[in-house]
């Protein structure tokens, strides 16, 4: 067994023991060595030989023999009899949106109902709304969520996947005699959810390269090996490739699988134009002249009589035409970004004080940061009432004179969109800050028109300045809301309000679809990173990635303009800037 195999049984076990009624310590410690041993840099097998498990954060002596009995004998007499107790499919229903263990239990016990199936007939016939404690309003949110559960696929989450592409790729650029290292697929096109992790290797010697590959520390189980390709999965389950070509042929090689499909056959077809027949080996020419070796993917295109098309613009959305007429954009890029919009700190749930996170923004070249800290709604968060707003103040006010003119702090708050419409804090209150994110982050499941009038009352508030996180989805957990986005982009353009691409990379909302056509209709758009703590910040490329994708520039992004524009624009909304 590896890594991920046996964390997904102790997650079974949790989710079997909170159906059943454990008491909550008992699952709480089967959780944690389940996410310890998802998370293990190193194979929980070579712990289990050095008898050594005990070793493993949240393993002690219990979980260590079930480990232990685990990789003896392939089975566990405990979860043998938990699956007597209760059945292994309800842990299936956890998966639904608003379905926590309790209500799992209560529904199980009450119809003696078992699998998904059975859930969503008891569910369509009314059944659940006579079982106490549920109601009408907890039946269809059941719907929504089996809908919404039927809906997610397996892909990865790019927050995951990149940086294990990064550990990857810096180990193999370390093997003798390798040229060149690229990630490749969707994940070079920095799209928000990625299949397996592809990466290419330029080298002549391919041995020492799938050598070093299929030995990576993490990999659980080897796919395959072959003198070209290699695949492992790691003990996370998260997939991985590679394959190495001659360094001649590289850029053939990234471009074809760099994709996307519908890409290359535009590329394809140019070059059959030409001619020229398009492969991940070489341009071949049509006429039996010979081949065009492309060592760079540059080259690639140079041969089509076209510019370099950056990769997240590699989608068949008019980027080749574009590239044709010369009228590719100058894609935004991290280093434009001067200004951040939204953080927290430990006057909600934020991990540093007002000074240490602005200091670290500062030595990242944030040049103006927003403090916009949890309004008082959102309870779990710890938001602030206004006594505290402006207790909050006087902070800010010390700490900018401790920093002088190294970082401009604003004094922001990040104010909850009600599920009536309404905002946390009074008009009267919100004039008087620096700048207000709203924000949605509860009863995302309501019917469209008035989860989208919720969205539209916020952006017509004169005294909201950004829309943070539009339809507040979580990656991969949980859909964002079903928004009218063309009613909420037309309110945004007659009010100026800006949406928010939200670097979180388990939000990344904007989409890269719907932040183009903002951009298209001339709303203003920020890439802001919503930090809770330092390393937060430097999640910052991944919300540029997305504006990338959507074809922005840095003059549609305003946190990459000048901060006196930044201020101006503030100013021309109505805010006296007291803390700037």
């Amino acid at each position: 067994m590896n890594n991920r195999e046996l964390a997904d049984i102790f997650t079974l076990i949790a989710d079997l023991s909170e159906i059943k009624g454990e008491l909550i310590y008992k699952t709480l410690a089967y959780r944690k060595a389940a996410e310890n041993l998802a998370g293990l840099g190193r194979d929980v097998n070579d712990y289990w030989k050095e008898d050594k498990l005990q070793e493993i954060p949240g393993v002690g002596q219990a979980i260590a023999e079930k480990i232990d009995e685990l990789l003896r004998t392939g089975k566990l007499k405990f979860l043998v009899q938990l699956k007597k107790e209760v059945p292994p499919s309800l842990a299936e229903w956890l998966k639904v949106p608003g379905l926590g263990p309790k209500k799992v239990g209560l529904i199980w016990k009450t119809l003696h109902i078992t699998t998904l199936a059975q859930l969503e007939k008891a569910a369509r016939a009314g059944k659940l709304s006579d079982i106490p404690g549920m109601g009408a309003r907890s039946e269809a949110a059941v719907l929504a969520g089996i809908e919404s559960l039927a809906r997610r696929s397996d892909r990865i989450p790019l927050g995951r996947a990149y940086p294990l592409a990064q550990e990857i790729a810096a180990a193999l650029k370390k093997v003798e005699g390798v040229v060149a290292v690229e990630p490749a697929g969707s994940l070079r096109r920095m799209r928000s959810t990625v299949g397996d992790i592809d990466i290419l290797v330029a080298s002549r010697n391919s041995g020492p390269v799938m050598e070093a590959f299929t030995h990576l520390p993490g990999v659980a189980r080897v796919l395959g090996k072959g003198d070209t390709k290699s695949s492992v999965e790691f003990g996370d389950g998260v997939r991985a490739q590679v394959w190495v070509h001659p360094p001649e042929r590289f850029g053939t090689a990234l471009q074809y699988a760099t994709g996307s499909k519908d890409h290359n056959v535009a590329l394809r077809e140019l070059a059959l134009a030409k001619g020229l027949s398009l492969s991940e080996h070489a341009l071949t020419r049509t006429d039996g002249t010979g081949e065009i070796l492309c060592a760079k993917e540059e080259e690639v295109y140079v041969a089509l009589g076209l510019p370099w098309i950056p990769p997240e613009l590699r989608e068949d959305r008019g980027e080749v035409q574009a590239a044709k007429t010369g009228k590719l954009p100058k894609l935004i890029e991290r280093k434009d970004i001067i200004a951040d919009f939204h953080v927290h700190t430990t006057w909600s749930d934020g991990s540093l004080s007002i000074l240490e996170m602005a200091k670290a923004a500062a030595k990242r070249g944030i040049r103006l940061m927003a403090v916009t800290d949890h309004s008082a709604g959102l309870g779990v968060a710890g938001g602030l009432d206004i006594a505290r707003h402006k207790q909050q103040a006087a902070e800010i006010r010390r700490a900018q004179a401790e920093l002088g003119d190294r970082i401009l702090l604003l004094h922001g708050s990040e104010v909850e969109i009600h599920a009536d419409g309404t905002l946390d804090y009074p008009d009267e209150f919100l004039s008087s800050l620096d700048i207000v994110v709203a924000s949605l982050h509860a009863s995302l499941r309501q019917p469209r028109e008035k989860v989208t009038q919720r969205a539209i009352n916020a952006v017509r508030n004169p005294n909201v300045d950004i829309l943070g996180h539009p339809t507040g989805r979580l990656i991969p957990d949980r859909e964002g809301a079903d928004l009218d986005m063309e009613a909420v982009f037309a309110a945004a353009a007659e009010s100026g309000v800006a949406l928010e691409i939200n670097s979180h990379p388990s939000r990344l909302d904007l989409d890269d679809v719907h932040a183009r056509r903002a951009r298209e209709l001339g709303i203003p758009i920020c890439i802001d990173t919503d930090s809770h703590s330092e390393d937060d910040l430097d999640r910052l490329f991944y919300g540029v990635a997305i504006a990338r994708r959507a074809w922005l520039t840095k003059v549609d992004v305003i946190n990459a303009w000048p901060v006196e524009k930044v201020l101006a624009w503030l100013k021309n909304r109505g805010r006296k800037l007291n803390a700037a």
